[in-house]
């Protein structure tokens, strides 16, 4: 793992989620809480920090907001001891001995009984549930939302005192859009994105009032954008040609908001008048091209996620006939995507794009 040599501190500043997961996974005794807005992948963490691990733990994830007291455990008589014990629910793994990274989603928004029930795994030497101690080198840390966000996170001083809260800022445009690349998400919500940044604002970003996109405490809404309702977004978008068009902008009106669903609603226009991706293949020099830049603007994000060995020569034809500004839009993003480097890199056409228009990079 890199070693950060910075030791200057910034203080009042809100961290990145892969910042946050880095900091869990190098002080394995410290029990964070991230705070951050809804949806914007706090509990995303915890894959992040078992990659950062090597693997070497399991993860367990429990959504505290919506566990029943009997989720955590109960009290089992020994008759012979007239004595009881708390059996932890088998989905903590306790009973296996693989140390694990527990991630306790929305613990301030757990009942007092849950939140005292685990209390226990927050102690640093010898952490616990109920009698059974946890795993050697396991890491704990907890979830909640910002309490300027009005959704009812709630903590007691004594469970303030022995966790440290980190507050988590929404991922920027660039940084969804890099992970947006790497799963599989629907190209014309990607260059949406691209087009209206702001989408991922903050409320808390100075004067966002009139943003109409984001989630705002002071506003009555059903839906807003989020890094997680986009996700949710992009398969309702994706099956847009199994269901009535009016079914898919009332869902997506519900998940994003009316501001979002109509705005976008070009974007998947866009999608839809572009060549089918075989076209392009088969006859790179003579299939159509799109004109509009919301168009082109689709076609770079969706061919990022298709280009294989196979297909990036056809397709380097097809792109040079696009404005020099799409060429580099793709370049760029392929060059960033870790699945797709290697198959950029290993092109001779790619290759020789590069030396050709080093000028636009």
């Amino acid at each position: 793992m890199a070693t950060n040599t910075n030791t200057s501190i910034e203080f009042g500043k809100t961290v990145s989620l892969q910042q946050a997961a880095t900091l869990i996974a190098t002080n394995p005794r410290v029990r964070f809480l991230l705070r951050g807005e809804p949806g914007i992948g706090k509990s995303s963490t915890l894959s992040m920090i078992i990659k950062l691990l090597g693997g070497t733990h399991e993860g367990i994830y429990r959504d505290m907001s919506a566990m029943a007291e009997g989720e955590a455990g109960i009290p089992m008589p020994n008759h012979e001891t007239r004595t009881s014990s708390i059996y932890p629910n088998a989905a903590f793994g306790l009973h296996a001995g693989k140390p694990k990274v527990i991630c306790l989603d929305e613990f301030s928004k757990g009942t007092q009984y849950l939140q005292n029930m685990f209390h226990p795994m927050l102690e640093r030497t010898k952490p616990r549930f109920g009698d059974m101690y946890l795993p050697e080198d396991t890491i704990v840390y907890l979830t909640g939302n910002l309490v300027t966000d009005g959704v009812g996170d709630t903590l007691k001083a004594h469970t303030r005192d022995r966790v440290v809260e980190i507050n988590v800022r929404k991922p920027s445009s660039d940084e969804w859009l890099g992970w947006a690349l790497n799963n599989g998400i629907n190209p014309a919500l990607m260059a949406w994105v691209n087009e209206f940044p702001h989408a991922l604002a903050s409320y808390l970003d100075g004067d966002q009032s009139a943003n109409p996109y984001i989630f705002n405490p002071r506003k009555v809404q059903s839906g807003f954008v989020t890094p997680r309702s986009l996700d949710i977004a992009s398969d309702i978008i994706n099956t847009r040609d199994r269901n009535a068009t009016e079914a898919t902008t009332c869902a997506l009106e519900s998940k994003l908001g009316r501001a979002a669903a109509l705005d976008m609603q070009a974007f998947i226009d866009y999608q839809d008048q572009l060549p089918k991706w075989q076209e392009i293949i088969d006859d790179p020099k003579s299939t159509r091209k799109p004109t509009s830049a919301g168009a082109c603007s689709v076609l770079v994000f969706g061919a990022v996620t298709k280009i294989t060995k196979e297909t990036m020569t056809p397709f380097m034809q097809y792109l040079e006939r696009l404005e020099p500004e799409w060429q580099a839009a793709f370049a760029i993003s392929v060059a960033k995507n870790p699945d797709k480097q290697s198959v950029a890199f290993s092109s001779s056409a790619f290759a020789k794009w590069l030396e050709k228009n080093e000028d636009l990079l």
